[in-house]
Parts: C-alpha cells; structure tokens; sequence
C-alpha cells in the first residue's frame, strides 16, 4: 500500500487525489496517533476523510479492518503464488513455502512507515493484537493447506505440513518484528532471511519419510522413557500458533 498523504493536508493542484479507500486508512490512522483507538470512532473517520459513513463500509467492514488493509490483497497473492507450478522452487515445498511468505514481508516492507505504526498501535490494543492473530493464522492455514497437498500420501505428511507452515510463520514474524522493532531501520528481507534459513535447514534437506512409524526397542526405548516429557492440553481446533506457544511455554521458553 502506498503510504496516503494526511488527509488534512492541502492538495497540490497538479497532485491528484489519493483514492477513497487511501484517504479512509490516512484519516484513521491520524485519528488513531492523535486520540487513540477505543477513542475515535467511525464518524469521526468519515469526517476527517470528507466521505460518508456507507463509503467507509464499502471498503472496510469494522474499525478493526481499516488497521490492516493490504492483508486480503497479500493474501490471495500468496495463494496465487503457491498455485504457480512454474515459479522458481516449485520443485522443493519447503523453499516454496518460504518465498510465500516473502510475499507478506514485501507488503510490509512496501510502506515501512505505515507498517511501524500499525506494530506499535496493535502493541497497544488488546483486540487489534487478537485480530492480528487471525490473520496470521490465515496465512499460516493457507500455507499448510499447501503443504499437506505436497505432502499427501506419505507417512505424516499432515503432521509434516502442519509442523513446517507453523515453523515458516514463527520465523517470518521473528524477522519481521526484529526489523518493525527497529523502526523499520533495519534490513528486513535480512532479517527474514536469516530467520528462514533455519526453517529450511531444519526441514529442507530432510528425506520425506514413507512407510510405518518406526518404535524405539530394547535400550532405545528405555532411554526414550527416562527423557523427561512434557504434555500440553488444548483445546480442540486451537490455532497451530496457540499450541506452539503453550509448548514453549511448557518447556520453559519465552515466546514472543
């Protein structure tokens, strides 16, 4: 998304006027820096924009969507690009998965001012943070969506898909929000990549497993049920990004 100019400021003559859907996300934004979220409210948006209060819900169903505008566009074009056989890395899931998320980044990376102020808006706003949160998740089934049709047939291969897209969304946000922490100052395709680098290390080079699940026996199997265990209980139909985190939780981490 191009960054829309303050929608009080006066227009040039020979600058034409940012579209209506621009001018919405400028105004709110503006609002939202100068009074805070829960306090402005959608007429007040409208107002500042100079449109009326059907055309904000033309574009954006709540208040909450106005805070996050490119996701639907990014969205369909990372499915777009996951359904591209052609495209470079087709051959190798993993990888593909990877650039997919790439796809988000550079709708972050497109607008750095914009997308900073989102990151500290949503660090304020409990419900922005939750609807973040399913947003990701969308990005996250979409991707293993993918991954489980590579997958199919093989030993796992749910697991397995489930597993990596999960792996692939917690690294892209640990980049992500390394360089959103930096004020946007930072390297964020480095930071990504960094962060994606050991997705594919870990998950890259690894042979697709077929066949029966292999049990340890004899001293393996003592040694496996000396190791300490850890059991999480979740609920049923809990997001990947929920039971990740409550495993790191479990195991002492501290998720970010």
């Amino acid at each position: 998304m191009s960054e829309a100019p303050r929608p009080d400021q006066a227009a040039d003559a020979t600058s034409p006027k940012p579209p209506m859907r621009d001018s919405l996300v400028a105004a709110a934004f503006q609002l939202f820096l100068e009074r805070g979220y829960e306090q402005t409210t959608v007429d007040e948006i409208v107002a500042l924009a100079g449109v009326g209060r059907r055309s904000f819900f033309r574009y954006f169903p709540s208040k909450e969507d106005v805070v996050f505008p490119d996701h639907e566009r990014c969205l369909a074009e990372m499915n777009d690009f996951l359904d591209d056989s052609s495209g470079e890395g087709a051959d190798d899931p993993v990888a593909r998965v990877c650039d997919a998320a790439r796809v988000v980044l550079r709708m972050y990376a497109e607008n750095p001012t914009f997308s900073v102020q989102r990151y500290r808006l949503t660090k304020k706003v409990p419900g922005l943070r939750t609807y973040e949160l399913s947003v990701v998740w969308r990005y996250e089934r979409a991707l293993a969506e993918y991954l489980r049709g590579r997958f199919a047939g093989r030993r796992d291969g749910t697991l397995r898909a489930d597993v990596i897209a999960a792996a692939v969304v917690a690294a892209h946000n640990n980049g992500l929000r390394s360089w959103l922490r930096s004020d946007g100052q930072s390297d964020a395709s480095a930071e990504v990549d960094h962060a994606l680098a050991h997705v594919q290390q870990v998950f890259g080079s690894e042979p697709d497993p077929v066949g029966p699940v292999q049990r340890p026996t004899g001293k393996s199997a003592k040694k496996a049920a000396d190791d300490d265990v850890v059991v999480v209980i979740s609920r049923r139909g809990a997001p990947m990004w929920r039971v990740v985190q409550e495993v790191e939780t479990a195991l002492g981490r501290d998720p970010e």
